[in-house]
């Protein structure tokens, strides 16, 4: 069992695969039945002797056991023995004799056609045993020839070619050739039902094979990756490398070397039917030369080889029957056998069937214990088919392959089924499979066709949203743009040491060394109050900015629903009351310390502590409030409570706090980006851009509000109709749009700053974690309709809104981030990220099949990665608008960012990353996650304040 482990990792390997004596070959065979399989299907079955045809029909239902049409055919042996052509041609014709029997509707009825071709051969689709690709590793398609056939001019041609072509060569029938198998994947496909899926198929009959369902990531000689497949062991080579040489008899031996091919598959001949009649021979014949059988009688019919069948032998191991039997094949070949010689022949032959059940075994028990291993579980349950006239032979065979497979893979339940015509009607099941999963494929691909986006559609998207921007910017043109750049009056970024960072402006303090007297004060240092309003809780922060870091303390305070939805006076008294505890909690009662406002509410900010409230959201609608300066109202409740420890200096949104607080560890970092339930980004433009401020020197902190982008209609051919339903549904459909303020004017409370409607928020629609999930879900709803998913069965628990959470796509992607660079760390990982499908959807109280959890999770990819990609194209445009208005042909920038999405996605952040290297290729960008952005940024955005305040001195 270890060495046969050992050589089906070898033979999965790319790396290995060539010195592989088990070759482990991919069948493309990537399902299996789920009972809907419908339709009328052919299979031609290529015997040692025979040719066999069928005509099999589906119903959808489930039922395979379905009366069969079949026709045998006698093959000569000159044919056998002959050329390739003469081989197809006369499996062409026997097909159409079949046909003609048949009494078809219509001979321009197309009909699909399985092959079974019990050969070993590499595949590298599954209509396709050769290519025109070079085979992997140089081997030959047709590995060999075996069963005593060998026609020339085959080995190394496409067999699915050389029969379609004669068949096409007849010109009666339209038949498409469709899926090449061997019997041991009919088997498999033959013996699987509903709820308890086969995925594995053993045969043992003239010679021996196996196969089973391989994670998909481990089969490495295959182009697909995802999901589980097929994989015809060919384990009868087990050993030709000398890995059962400590096993081999001097008996095995000789077999071996009076066989066609000496030293070639070597486990087969073990258990094969073709030699274990051989092997009890050559047992016999020298238990006769040396006296020990027969009262010394000489034995030389022994000598001839194949004169005991291995059928004779299964008849012998029968308690009842079998030393009859014993007694009338010993006489047969001219012995007269006392009752103790076939007591003893008897011996021999359950000797000679218990080690092949017991080898059987072992390879059995490894590939069950392989699969427990690579899926990471502790108990694996699955149906084993079984076919082969060695195991129906004798039920001693069966009893054996159970007990010693229990034995050596006790981790594993494995159910042996019989297999009934696997190569017939397993063969058209395996057809009808490859049918349904390219009909499915062809359904998914175009579904999802519309959200994967070309390296061409990014850049569209960049070029949009730069124009956007450009529009912005300007006065003249602000109102036609989706994209508002609001200027947020920060002028600077943080360095963390004491020197002020604005190059654009032409002056820069420098560092002093920590004992030198300092002409300025300690510039960013010193002790700031942080304001965090955006949801239901509130938060108070003191910020300690010293020369070796930052140090915090907060507390949280909650908000009740009838101050958020009362009066602005007791929203913002409130407030001002919280302030005034944890100061007093904090020691800093009398203290007035510089506040920076983190106020995460639409507001057009006319100064750097001037922003007037636009619209309430999340839940708030305290009255008296939108169109007026959120900063002055905090004033106004300082001095209602008598507060005078209170300096607000500054009032930003999360997105620029999160530049500020990465700005102070990386004075690199000019951008800001939040990826979570929202979207937003921010970024340092030269002031002689800003068209909507006055002033040509330095650089200013624009909000780019670019959630909004896309209102225009700009990107109406980006969005699906599945983002069209999403869209639909949300409190903010469509494209209204904000009312704009003109430069420089103060609005009137209520009145002109107030929205006509809540923004459309578009570009956020395809981006933010608070749409992801509904996107997933309607796609879903689609697959479900199309009979792709779960069988076609309703799934009404789908039908809820916001039912699938944006968090289940990363719990979903969250084990493909694990997989390490091998096989089976990918696999694992692999497995690991389907078993999270699988839950998710149980979650739902969706049943899924392991082919739905494979489809869910590349809708959840497919949605995920358009996400990022967009998100990179709209920071591409950020970052090369950067880079030129600087005139520099590279620009090293670093990106602060926050949000739940970016963080907690495990391949987001990837993927963003990936695709802006593609996008802005002249510039160098690196991402720094944001800790605290919303109240350590604000409290940065004051310090900075503070520093360029003492720096220019009284104006």
């Amino acid at each position: 069992k270890g060495r046969m482990m050992e050589a089906m990792a070898k033979g999965l390997s790319r790396q290995t695969h060539a010195q592989a004596s088990v070759h482990m070959l991919p069948t493309y065979v990537c399902s299996t039945p789920d009972g809907t399989e419908k339709g009328d299907f052919l299979v031609v079955e290529l015997r040692r002797r025979q040719v066999r045809t069928l005509w099999v029909s589906l119903p959808g239902d489930g039922n395979q056991n379905l009366p069969l049409k079949d026709q045998l055919f006698d093959t000569p042996e000159d044919i056998m023995q002959g050329s390739g052509e003469a081989l197809f041609d006369f499996i062409a014709q026997c097909l159409g004799q079949f046909l003609d029997s048949v009494g078809l509707s219509s001979p321009q009825q197309h009909l699909p056609l399985g092959f079974v071709f019990p050969f070993s051969c590499r595949q590298t689709l599954l209509d396709q045993a050769s290519g025109a690709a070079p085979a992997p590793l140089g081997a030959p398609w047709l590995i060999a020839w075996s069963k005593g056939v060998h026609c020339s001019d085959v080995e190394g041609h496409d067999v699915v070619q050389m029969l379609q072509a004669a068949i096409n060569k007849q010109q009666r029938y339209h038949v498409d050739v469709v899926a090449l198998m061997n019997d041991t994947v009919g088997t498999m496909m033959s013996c699987s039902v509903e709820g308890m899926p086969c995925e594995v198929g053993l045969v043992i009959d003239v010679g021996t094979n196996s196969c089973f369902m391989a994670e998909g990531c481990l089969v490495e000689m295959a182009e697909e990756t995802s999901g589980r497949m097929c994989v015809n062991t060919e384990w009868g080579c087990f050993g030709d490398d000398g890995a059962l040489n400590d096993v081999l008899t001097r008996y095995d031996e000789s077999v071996d070397q009076e066989s066609c091919r000496p030293g070639h598959k070597r486990f087969e001949k073990l258990i094969g039917g073709l030699y274990l009649g051989e092997i009890v021979r050559h047992v016999l014949a020298k238990l006769a030369a040396e006296g020990a059988l027969f009262s010394g009688a000489a034995a030389p019919a022994l000598a001839t080889k194949d004169v005991l069948k291995t059928q004779q032998v299964l008849e012998i191991i029968d308690d009842e029957a079998g030393l009859a039997a014993a007694r009338s094949a010993l006489q047969a070949l001219g012995l007269a056998p006392s009752e103790q010689d076939c007591c003893h022949v008897q011996q021999l032959c359950r000797a000679v069937v218990t080690r092949a059940a017991g080898l059987c075994a072992a390879g059995l028990a490894a590939i069950l214990s392989y699969m427990c291993q690579s899926r990471e579980l502790e108990r694996l349950k699955v149906n084993v088919a079984v076919d082969g006239t060695v195991y129906r032979g004798h039920a001693r065979f069966g009893e054996v392959l159970q007990r010693i497979t229990k034995l050596l893979a006790p981790e594993c339940v494995a159910t042996l089924v019989p297999s009934v015509d696997g190569s017939g009607r397993g063969a058209a099941v395996v057809t009808a499979v490859a049918l349904r999963l390219v009909a499915q494929r062809r359904e998914m691909d175009q579904l999802l066709a519309p959200l994967r986006l070309g390296l061409a559609d990014l850049q569209r998207v960049q070029a949009l949203m730069r124009r956007e921007m450009e529009l912005g910017l300007k006065p003249e043109t602000n109102a036609q743009s989706s994209v508002r750049m609001l200027p947020t009056y920060v002028r600077n970024t943080p360095d963390g040491t004491g020197a002020a960072r604005n190059e654009g402006a032409g002056w820069r303090v420098p560092l002093q060394p920590p004992d030198a007297p300092c002409p300025l004060p300690p510039a960013e240092r010193g002790d700031f109050l942080a304001l965090d309003l955006g949801g239901t809780n509130f938060r108070v922060l003191v910020v300690h900015v010293e020369h070796n870091g930052v140090r915090m303390a907060s507390q949280i305070y909650a908000i009740p629903l009838a101050i958020m939805q009362g009066t602005g006076e007791a929203l913002f008294d409130h407030i001002i009351d919280c302030i005034i505890d944890f100061q007093q909690k904090q020691g800093m009662t009398g203290q007035v310390l510089p506040l920076g406002f983190t106020f995460s509410f639409p507001c057009h900010q006319l100064g750097l502590d001037k922003a007037m409230l636009l619209s309430w959201t999340k839940g708030f609608s305290a009255s008296g409030c939108v169109g007026r300066d959120v900063v002055q109202m905090l004033r106004e409740a300082a001095q209602r409570k008598q507060h005078a420890g209170l300096d607000v200096v500054a009032v930003v949104n999360d997105t620029v706090g999160t530049m500020m607080s990465c700005g102070y560890d990386d004075p690199s970092c000019e951008i800001g980006l939040i990826v979570g339930t929202g979207t937003n980004a921010c970024y340092m433009e030269e002031m002689k851009n800003v068209g909507t401020v006055d002033g040509e020197e330095g650089r200013m902190c624009i909000n780019m509000e670019w959630g909004a982008f896309g209102e225009n209609g700009c990107l109406d051919d980006i969005f699906t109709d599945f983002d069209r339903m999403v869209d639909e549904k949300t409190i903010n459909p469509g494209k209204q749009r904000w009312a704009r303020v003109p430069r420089g004017a103060a609005p009137r409370a209520g009145a002109a700053c107030a929205p006509l409607r809540p923004p459309a928020r578009r570009f956020e629609k395809l981006i933010s974690g608070m749409y992801l999930g509904e996107i997933v879900r309607y796609i879903l709803l689609a697959l479900v309709e199309k009979h792709i998913l779960f069988r076609g069965k309703p799934a009404p628990k789908l039908q809820t809104r916001d039912i699938f959470q944006t968090k289940f796509l990363s719990t979903i992607e969250i084990g493909a981030q694990a997989g390490g660079a091998d096989g089976l760390h990918r696999a694992r990982s692999d497995g690991l990220a389907l078993r999270q499908v699988r839950g998710v959807l149980h979650e739902l109280e969706l049943e899924a099949s392991f082919e739905d959890s494979v489809l869910v999770r590349e809708v959840c990819q497919t949605v995920s990665l358009r996400a990022a990609q967009l998100c990179a194209a709209g920071l591409a445009a950020v970052v090369e608008k950067m880079r030129e208005s600087r005139g520099l042909a590279q620009l090293a920038v670093t990106v602060g960012v926050d949000g739940t999405l970016y963080k907690m996605h495990p391949r987001f952040s990837q993927h963003l990353q990936r695709t802006l290297r593609e996008l802005a290729p002249k510039c160098s960008v690196t991402f720094l996650q944001s800790e605290d952005g919303s109240g350590k940024g604000a409290a940065l955005v004051a310090a900075v304040h503070c520093r360029v305040a003492q720096a220019q001195g009284p104006q």
